[in-house]
């Protein structure tokens, strides 16, 4: 019988850091699965046992080139397991694996990958990334038949945002993305040998092909100056102006090639997160007329909350650091879509978010702070 989960990290040249999570993988005891470590053409080839420490079976592919991302697609290829569980040589679930398989087994048909609650444990916070129905690729299960019938990732992303592209392609065939709260990651995000200005580079260019290819034409504009505008404030707080720039280069003469698979407007909504700011506002309007909001923490995807704010006819009041305790608007909402960011800023402020003064934009991911009284699921919307 082919195992249920297939375990798939792509390495390369952290030996170290891949043995850390082949024995936490191992830690997790017997269960049915696989695990197939991708070699992304490392100096020396890592050598590791064919079983962890709790007899599942490991193998062991090898690139003659650095893919990437797209190195999982191989993995994805040659896995026998119903789900691929895409974890990176630093990352590994910290949940057991009776809890794994439960949270996945109960999903239904239509949901096509399962995003985990990532944790970094150096840092005290979680995963900055992902949206309500996109990813992060260190932590997330994903149908194994929807993967290939999709092709994977786009190896042309390399590193950075291809999840941004599977996911859009999911949406657009009908499926869904669910955040699960019980299964848990650690990223132990290793920062050694990180290029800044690499990263900046990927992070413009790859954001502004995934608008190119999907928003609705009547949005695709303003989304790729957003873009242009987030990453040139996080290029100069990072000291990455050249990468920036270098990022701009490479869509001058890449943006008119990408090919376009619009999105229908209620789709990009998912996509963006817009119809979950509208669901979670549209829940704190109905138990009581709210007049002002106040943001917090604003992050990812701040313009979509603002957004949907504004068309319920609230008004915004702007504030460098507005205090949920004080009551300063009728409501604060956290100003993130990114589901890490979000939930550790309702956690700055318990009391607020006890009291129903501070709201999570993203309503379905308060079951990792109110497991018994969140209610509102992604993957049922």
């Amino acid at each position: 019988m082919p195992p249920t989960l297939s375990y798939i990290l792509p390495t390369r040249d952290r030996p170290g850091e891949l043995a850390r999570t082949l024995e936490a993988l191992g830690a997790m005891g017997p269960h049915d699965a696989e695990v197939i470590v991708v070699d992304n053409a490392s100096v020396t080839r890592p050598h590791i046992a064919a079983r962890l420490s709790s007899g599942v079976p490991v193998a062991m592919l090898g690139r003659p080139r650095n893919d990437g991302a797209a190195a999982r697609n191989f993995g994805a290829r040659v896995a026998a397991g119903q789900r691929l569980v895409m974890l990176d040589d630093d990352s590994a679930p910290t949940c057991d694996a009776d809890t794994l398989l439960s949270a996945l087994e109960r999903q239904p048909d239509i949901v096509a990958a399962v995003m985990a609650d990532i944790r970094l444990p150096a840092a005290g916070t979680r995963e900055a990334g992902g949206l309500p129905e996109v990813f992060i690729g260190c932590g997330v299960a994903i149908r194994r038949d929807v993967f290939l019938a999709l092709e994977g990732y786009d190896p042309a992303f390399n590193y950075y945002v291809e999840e941004y592209d599977l996911a859009a392609r999911m949406l657009l065939d009908g499926l869904r993305i669910a955040f699960e709260p019980s299964f848990t990651v650690k990223h132990r995000k290793v920062t050694a040998g990180r290029d800044m200005d690499l990263i900046l580079q990927r992070l413009v260019r790859n954001n502004s092909w995934v608008m190119q290819r999907y928003a609705p034409e009547a949005r695709r504009r303003e989304e790729l100056r957003h873009i242009r505008t987030r990453y040139r404030g996080i290029a100069r707080k990072e000291g990455a102006v050249l990468g920036y720039g270098a990022g701009l280069s490479d869509l001058r003469s890449t943006l008119a090639s990408q090919p376009r698979r619009e999105m229908p407007a209620p789709v990009f909504a998912r996509f963006t997160g817009l119809t979950a700011v509208r669901q979670s506002l549209d829940l704190a309007l109905a138990s009581r007329p709210i007049a002002t909001v106040s943001i917090l923490a604003p992050g990812k995807n701040q313009h979509v909350i603002r957004q949907a704010v504004l068309e319920r006819g609230v008004r915004i009041l702007e504030s460098a650091d507005p205090d949920p305790a004080r009551s300063d608007g009728d409501l604060t909402i956290i100003g993130t879509l990114s589901p890490g960011s979000m939930i550790d800023a309702a956690r700055r402020h318990p009391a607020a978010f006890d009291a129903g003064r501070l709201i999570l934009p993203w309503t379905h991911a308060a079951r990792v702070l109110r497991p018994a009284r969140a209610s509102l699921s992604v993957a049922a919307a």
